[in-house]
């Protein structure tokens, strides 16, 4: 990747987290930038996002992303809950 863009959601959910949340969280987006198609792939109204599904400690955490031209483009990041009523939220 070349350039990465985050979304506030992202950033205010990585501010508040643990440091050693934060340093799994940029394990994983690390992960991405070698790997993109690493996330699966939505249909439907979330067309085109990828969902990364990681834990950390016992509770199962979800990374939403895209990629065009090189960009990584992160939306949010939470638990399952409401995570993709937010997400579509976000996206409009």
């Amino acid at each position: 990747m070349k350039k990465i863009v985050v979304s506030n959601i992202f950033l205010k959910f990585k501010k508040k987290s643990s440091k050693k949340l934060q340093l799994e969280i940029d394990n994983q987006v690390k992960n991405i930038c070698y790997n993109p198609k690493i996330g699966e792939l939505k249909k439907g109204d979330l067309k085109n996002i990828r969902v990364l599904k990681f834990t950390f400690g016992n509770q199962l955490l979800l990374l939403s992303y895209e990629t065009r031209n090189k960009i990584l483009f992160l939306y949010s990041i939470g638990s399952h809950e409401n995570f993709y009523k937010k997400l579509k939220q976000y996206l409009r």
